[in-house]
């Protein structure tokens, strides 16, 4: 069963969410959490004030709309449990403070659940069944209704009217810009009630699994945990870290989805991560030609 952690807000919370997230005024109260859903512990950090004298390890590269400002959140480390943040990183808006849509959440969830099944349920219709071949009585005379076969559907062991003909595909597609949408509104969703957290790296100093559950259970974040990095190879102690364990994961930035993010509680994500992430998003929304049918010559990919 899914843990969805999101809370919907009207047509003018929305639209106060665009416009204030990236500033230090607080959110709409009908998009926090329940107070008896959240870890006291987890917010006695708050987020980075306007004068903070950390260094801003990362900057925004792509253009910022001129009525909207970059996020800033802290770059923390996993080779220390205790450790203070490293230093700040802005976030782009368009990607990590976009207005809550519980509708085109719903729509992609619905989408990954169902594009790949098949069903395989089959019956038999009356012309399948064994057997039924001859008349089981006479047509008059016996003072019983009249039948022509005993696979009948309306006879015990006949045959099934209507019933499934698998195996059938519930395969469809979504837009490419409703599951951009998606994973735009799944990413600030976490990050707006602070499940969304930022790293350096993914290198810890022992693959113990201990260490990571200790680490994760000491700065509060949450039950379950996805680890998100870009590139082909993780680093090993991260891997043998997290092969027994139920509730963290790791999965490459490329296959990032909606149902991963909705499944975990908190997202970690590197400062590659977030620039890919930027980069392919924020693609979609300036880009000039369409995906499908797709014909060469195409120089549109970032």
């Amino acid at each position: 069963m899914l843990r969805f952690s999101l809370m919907v807000c009207g047509r003018g919370a929305a639209k106060r969410f665009a416009s204030s997230f990236s500033g230090e005024s607080a959110l709409p109260p009908n998009l926090l959490l329940p107070t008896n859903l959240v870890d006291p512990a987890r917010l006695k950090r708050p987020r980075p004030p306007a004068d903070c004298s950390l260094p801003l390890l990362r900057k925004c590269d792509a253009v910022v709309p001129a009525h909207l400002s970059p996020l800033q959140t802290w770059v923390e480390t996993l080779e220390k449990q205790d450790s203070e943040p490293l230093g700040l990183t802005q976030l782009h808006p368009d990607v990590f403070a976009v207005p809550p849509r519980l509708d085109i959440l719903y729509d992609v969830e619905t989408w990954q659940r169902n594009f790949k099944r098949i069903s395989y349920a089959n019956t038999k219709i009356r012309s399948e069944v064994r057997g039924g071949g001859r008349k089981p009585w006479n047509q008059k005379g016996s003072g019983r209704a009249r039948h022509g076969s005993i696979r009948s559907p309306i006879w015990r062991g006949g045959g099934v009217a209507h019933g499934p003909r698998g195996p059938n595909s519930y395969y469809y597609m979504l837009p490419m810009k409703v599951r951009v949408q998606g994973l735009k509104v799944a990413l600030s969703s976490k990050m707006a009630q602070e499940y969304l957290h930022i790293v350096d790296s993914l290198n810890i100093p022992t693959p113990d699994s201990q260490y990571l559950l200790d680490l994760i259970r000491h700065r509060h974040w949450g039950e379950s945990l996805l680890i998100v990095d870009v590139g082909e190879e993780f680093p090993e102690n991260i891997l043998q870290a997290t092969a027994n364990l139920k509730t963290v994961n790791i999965i490459p930035a490329i296959g990032l989805n909606v149902h991963s993010m909705l499944k975990h509680e908190a997202i970690v994500l590197t400062l590659e991560t977030v620039k890919f992430l930027e980069d392919k998003l924020l693609w979609h929304d300036q880009r000039y030609t369409p995906l499908y049918p797709f014909k060469l010559p195409y120089s549109d990919f970032p």
